[in-house]
């Protein structure tokens, strides 16, 4: 219950910091609508010339475009701005404020502030998710839609995870600058069909770093029903990196207070 009103209390903050600043939250509000756009005009401009990728159809994979954008939305939302922070914090040494609050350090910082900008969108990323269904005649039953949040959420752990570890890098290294940077390069795969992937592609992109998985999960849920071993893989990958990024974080951790001290 504390971390919970700990947690109330830095919405209040975002909140309030968000509306001192209004013209950069309608900016930013308008610059991810447009990335939005952008990536259904892509997907709009290709099927004009092909029927179906992997088996996707035009609609099928504007259903699973709007999956990731559900995902990145609550990605940026809760978590995006305060774990980019943390790294720039360890390297100017502002990372002993985190550790000097009454919490858990990795809860402090994950929570710090939320952005409005990143939240704001988040309707229209489900209004794309349930147009393709309705454009699909999908029967979207209470299971198939409760089963679809909570994938959604094993695959927000999933990239809340590797983000964190990535970040976490920073307690070893002088910059993770170029490790951030691939960070981006894997989320981009996180908008193809599992089927579009072959051999090596495959092994790394859907077993070894399930970035592909957190979407096409919660996707195939609602176009082809629960699929129970499809929905433990992800809770499974969901529930092995979140333990590795926590582990990775709190060695880190150890390692800046030894160095603090």
């Amino acid at each position: 219950m504390r971390y919970f009103r700990i947690w109330l209390a830095s919405i209040r903050y975002s909140v309030v910091r968000a509306m001192m600043f209004r013209g950069d939250f309608l900016m930013w509000s308008l610059v991810e609508t447009f990335w939005m756009a952008v990536n259904l005009l892509l997907v709009g401009v290709i099927y004009r010339h092909t029927e179906s990728i992997a088996g996707w159809g035009a609609w099928e994979m504007t259903l699973l475009v709007g999956t990731s954008m559900v995902v990145q939305r609550l990605l940026m939302a809760f978590f995006w701005s305060n774990l980019f922070e943390m790294g720039r914090n360890v390297r100017t040494g502002h990372f002993d404020f985190f550790l000097a609050q009454p919490g858990n350090p990795l809860f402090m910082v994950s929570t710090r502030k939320l952005d409005l900008d990143g939240l704001i969108n988040l309707p229209l990323a489900l209004a794309v998710v349930i147009y393709a269904a309705h454009r699909l005649d999908l029967e979207l039953t209470a299971g198939r839609v409760l089963a679809y949040g909570f994938l959604v959420l094993c695959g927000l752990a999933v990239h809340y995870a590797t983000l964190l570890i990535n970040i976490s890098l920073v307690f070893w290294l002088q910059s993770a600058r170029g490790i951030e940077g691939g960070y981006f390069a894997l989320n981009e795969y996180s908008r193809l069909p599992r089927e579009a992937l072959r051999g090596i592609a495959s092994i790394v992109l859907v077993y070894t770093l399930p970035v592909v998985i957190v979407t096409n999960v919660p996707a195939r849920t609602l176009l082809h029903g629960i699929e129970p071993a499809h929905a433990l893989w992800l809770a499974a990958a969901a529930g092995f990196w979140l333990s590795v990024a926590v582990l990775v974080f709190n060695r880190g951790l150890r390692r800046y207070a030894s160095a603090s001290s």
